[in-house]
């Protein structure tokens, strides 16, 4: 763990609040950044789904393909909880996440409901094999879903607990009766690993074999099977040559390289050490637009980055400090100390574009206002409140915690930044809950189950323990009518109650972004970077 220093937060903080009355000297006041104004982001989609494989040209097979990402592998077993972007290499997805946030077959053949989501057949590709010769069949499927229930640790379980029955109709078709209409059952079969999905479906014969070290002994119907894997060092992947997809993969290996440090990270694909990145962090993404060599796939999708508030123990429990910490935060100032002025700012949970967000949210969402801010804290330290708080975040948020630190200083919040390496961060912080406020990036492709994780009472990724019992039926109705328009309107109003609770303290849109060499072809991908690699080819001579 490192804590930061009273020299570098009185430097910093002098830079944040001379930026400050800059901008309020300018611009009158210090809101988010307006189109045309100095703090105006450059940041945009491109490619946010990946490249266009008509524009690509025929693709070549072979050749090795090397992976940078922000952390290491902790497991391939689905029900554990991690961030895995190997695992669609080796089990690929039943159904596939749609830009609209639906989802459509992908191993499966068809997944439909005949009475309004209560029950759902899934129908499976006939013929596919996983890679160790057992069949993919119906028994596979329940198998595997049957996991999910069981295991407390499963990210999917909330969901796979609605089923009330799985039965297996044919070899090649699986029945789900669930507990109540849940129009929204198809997309937790296309989620990446993190989010939870049951989707992912392991060998039988695997799962008899290594059963709880499953984890380390992954055997899917993906395109590659796993061949070496060094914690720390790297993973590799090999084709699987009986692939349900004919002539994929094109490329024969797949590495994995854990990269943590950011500049590392950024100067191996920059220099050629890695072929692709999978970027956590705003320098990276501006950085990598910048560069001619380089491509990049970027869509900031909704949720975002944010601050997660403990509503498990003072001072949060109160309102008025979660309050006094949005209105403290001069998101400007962040642009421009922090960001380049490159930061895409957030005031709710789904962005402007999605038929989800509504004004009503945004006018909800306080304002920077350092006044106000003094004046929550002041009436909250005369009720004999404590206001000093405790910000843990990874060793790459190191400045940002500063940041932080610095503007609450000035309302008269005291606060103690603690870093931790990924792996500390995960087991230590947030699984923990030991935390005042902590960090985080949270984007997604959509809004089931991602919404219930993050602001549902026991959502798996709901770290600060917010509970509204008005959000938990938003949320239940908005994910079990198959009606668009009630769906609509149930999630505007669920944006508009956790803006109002100040569930979490809102920053700015994602920036989880996959920068490849311009040789890197076939990209296809979801917002969170999660990709699918039968695809993915190089076009390299020799």
């Amino acid at each position: 763990m490192v804590q930061v220093s009273g020299r570098r937060l009185r430097a910093l903080g002098a830079l944040v609040m001379a930026i400050s009355l800059m901008v309020l000297a300018g611009c009158g006041s210090a809101g988010p950044p307006a189109p045309g104004e100095g703090g105006r982001s450059a940041i945009e989609a491109v490619n946010p789904f990946g490249g266009d494989p008509a524009t690509e040209g025929t693709p070549k097979a072979g050749g090795s393909l090397r992976v940078g990402m922000d952390r290491d592998i902790a497991s391939f077993d689905p029900t554990v909880q991690n961030a895995n972007p190997a695992a669609f290499a080796v089990y690929d997805s039943l159904m596939k996440l749609t830009s609209d946030g639906g989802a459509e077959p992908y191993l499966a053949q068809s997944m439909d409901t005949p009475d309004g989501g209560l029950t759902w057949r899934m129908t499976l590709r006939p013929g596919v094999m996983f890679s160790d010769g057992t069949p993919l069949d119906a028994n596979a499927v329940i198998l595997n879903v049957q996991r999910h229930i069981d295991k407390p640790t499963s990210p999917a379980r909330l969901t796979a607990q609605r089923i009330a029955s799985m039965r297996a109709v044919d070899p090649m078709t699986v029945e789900f009766t669930l507990d109540s209409p849940l129009g929204s059952f198809p997309v937790v079969f296309a989620q990446p690993t993190f989010t939870g999905t049951l989707g992912m479906i392991i060998s039988p014969a695997a799962l008899q074999q290594y059963g709880d070290d499953i984890g380390r002994h992954p055997v899917g119907a993906g395109p590659f099977t796993l061949a070496e894997w060094i914690p720390g060092s790297h993973v590799k992947l090999e084709r699987n040559g009986s692939y349900w997809q004919q002539g994929k993969p094109y490329l024969d290996e797949l590495e994995f390289r854990p990269l943590s440090d950011t500049e590392s990270r950024y100067a191996s694909v920059q220099n050629g050490d890695v072929d692709v990145i999978l970027a956590a962090y705003n320098t990276e993404l501006v950085r990598a637009l910048q560069e001619p060599n380089l491509n990049v796939y970027y869509g900031p999708g909704d949720s975002g980055e944010l601050l997660y508030f403990n509503f498990n123990r003072a001072p949060f429990t109160d309102r008025r400090m979660r309050e006094a910490v949005v209105r403290a935060l001069d998101l400007r100032g962040l642009s421009a100390s922090l960001y380049n002025n490159q930061l895409v700012t957030a005031q709710s949970l789904f962005g402007a574009e999605s038929p989800y967000h509504t004004d009503a949210a945004t006018q909800a969402w306080p304002a920077f206002d350092l006044e106000r801010a003094k004046q929550l804290v002041d009436e909250y330290r005369a009720e004999g409140g404590s206001t000093s708080i405790t910000l843990k975040s990874t060793t790459a948020r190191g400045q940002f915690g500063e940041f932080v630190q610095a503007q609450l200083a000035a309302v008269g919040i005291t606060v103690d930044v603690q870093l931790y390496d990924l792996a500390q961060y995960s087991a230590q912080v947030v699984q923990s809950g030991d935390f005042d406020l902590t960090t985080t990036v949270s984007s997604f492709d959509s809004p089931y189950p991602a919404t219930e994780r993050l602001f549902g009472s026991g959502g798996s990724a709901n770290y600060g323990k917010y509970s509204s019992p008005q959000v938990d039926a938003l949320l239940a109705e908005a994910a079990g009518t198959a009606d668009e328009g009630a769906r609509t309107k149930a999630y505007q109003q669920l944006e508009l109650l956790v803006n109002q609770d100040l569930a979490v303290c809102w920053l700015s849109r994602a920036y989880l972004a996959t920068v490849t060499r311009a040789d890197v072809k076939g990209v296809d991908r979801y917002l969170s970077r999660d990709m699918f690699y039968a695809s993915l080819w190089l076009d390299r001579s020799g």
